[in-house]
């Protein structure tokens, strides 16, 4: 690995900026912005990505992946983040894919693998219940065997987009036999199965990302499986690696941080701007210099993985530490803003208090509140790192 990029890599990331300049026009990113028609603007962006050979791009060649080297993807991913584009909604293509080219039959990658990819099919993923969420293994949604079918009823939890999804990848209990772990199962369901309802949870930033979703004798066919009864357990965990992997946040991070910058040299702090404030100027070099290290990281991590090897207890620092480093930035952002952080329209008299931006920084740290939970808590990395990393 070098810090510094070879010709060929300067050529691909010109290539990288064209595109993203090109395809995500402005009307692409209103349509995404806005709720109602997020689903069809996503599905769009996709579909471009599809179309260029880049939406799968992690993916093995031969099921329509890219044979990207770790300093290409970290370009790819820096690229979209600092256009502003949004990546491609994971639950699809950096998580079931992932489960399903692995572990899945001939079959199951023929049914879900190109529809997965072109966006035709979206996922959702249901994991979480009401009574197991980092304790995942304490699930009690169950999977009952009739025949060629299973039974299946149950609620699952904070389930994103579930509202927009066709489909759910599902761990169920197919036995309560031995340990919690080894009587889960991997199922693929079809969300207009009748006895599935979804219900929404508005979150802290006031905005239905989440869902409750229950099953009542939702009849599932057991070709729907993913691998062995009972072995979904460690299916999960596969999933979970990649899951993590994709959630380090670096582009975010860095965009905002330059998005920061240029807002804090606007700003006025006692007479000067805020920029050259000695206390401000020692919180920014500080969060700067704890994404470089996690890009870093994050290289090392996508390198390993060029070389034949897996995301496994690397996985989680580079969650814990992405999440951490998101939380600062979302901070830092917010404290720009200051007093004036929230937008308030006063449709009487067409006023608006605060700054346009704040409204955003207040959003984005809401929101954030959520990542040192979901993907697997904090807590939960530091005991995996704990023990695989360290032994103890």
């Amino acid at each position: 690995m070098h810090a510094k990029f070879t010709e060929e890599e300067r050529a691909f990331q010109q290539s990288v900026r064209e595109f993203m300049q090109r395809e995500y026009t402005p009307e692409l990113a209103a349509k995404i912005r806005h709720p109602e028609s997020f689903k069809a603007g996503m599905i769009e962006w996709q579909k471009k990505l599809d179309a260029k050979g880049w939406a799968a791009n992690g993916w093995p060649v031969e099921h329509g992946g890219c044979d990207w080297s770790a300093t290409q993807k970290s370009i790819y991913v820096n690229e979209m983040a600092f256009a502003g584009a949004p990546d491609v909604v994971p639950m699809g293509i950096k998580m079931v894919g992932p489960v399903l080219y692995s572990f899945g039959s001939d079959e199951q990658k023929k049914r879900f693998l190109p529809p997965t990819k072109s966006s035709d099919i979206w996922w959702c993923q249901g994991y979480s219940e009401p009574g197991a969420g980092s304790d995942l293994a304490a699930l009690q949604t169950r999977a009952v065997r009739d025949g060629d079918d299973y039974i299946v009823s149950g609620t699952k939890i904070w389930t994103t987009y579930a509202q927009h999804a066709d489909w759910i990848f599902c761990l169920v209990r197919t036995s309560s036999e031995g340990k919690p772990q080894e009587g889960i199962s991997f199922l693929l369901i079809d969300m207009t199965s009748p006895g599935i309802s979804v219900s929404p949870i508005i979150s802290i930033d006031d905005e239905h990302h989440l869902n409750e979703v229950s099953f009542t004798d939702v009849r599932v066919p057991v070709e729907n499986r993913i691998g062995e009864e009972n072995k979904g357990w460690t299916y999960a965990k596969a999933l979970l690696t990649y899951e993590r992997t994709a959630l380090s946040g670096v582009g975010y991070c860095k965009r905002t941080l330059k998005r920061i910058r240029e807002l804090a040299a606007q700003e006025s702090h006692g007479g000067r701007p805020l920029l050259a404030d000695p206390d401000f100027q020692a919180q920014l070099a500080d969060v700067e210099m704890e994404v470089t290290s996690l890009e870093y990281l994050e290289l090392r991590v996508l390198n390993a993985v060029d070389k034949g090897g897996a995301p496994g207890m690397e996985s989680s620092l580079l969650k814990l530490k992405g999440s951490d480093c998101q939380q600062a930035v979302q901070t830092l952002f917010w404290n720009v803003a200051a007093a004036y952080g929230g937008v308030l329209p006063d449709e009487d008299h067409g006023i608006h208090s605060g700054h346009e931006f704040g409204n955003v920084a207040r959003r984005e740290y809401m929101f954030g509140r959520a990542t040192t939970i979901y993907g697997g808590s904090n807590e939960v990395q530091r005991n995996i790192i704990a023990k695989f990393g360290l032994g103890l």
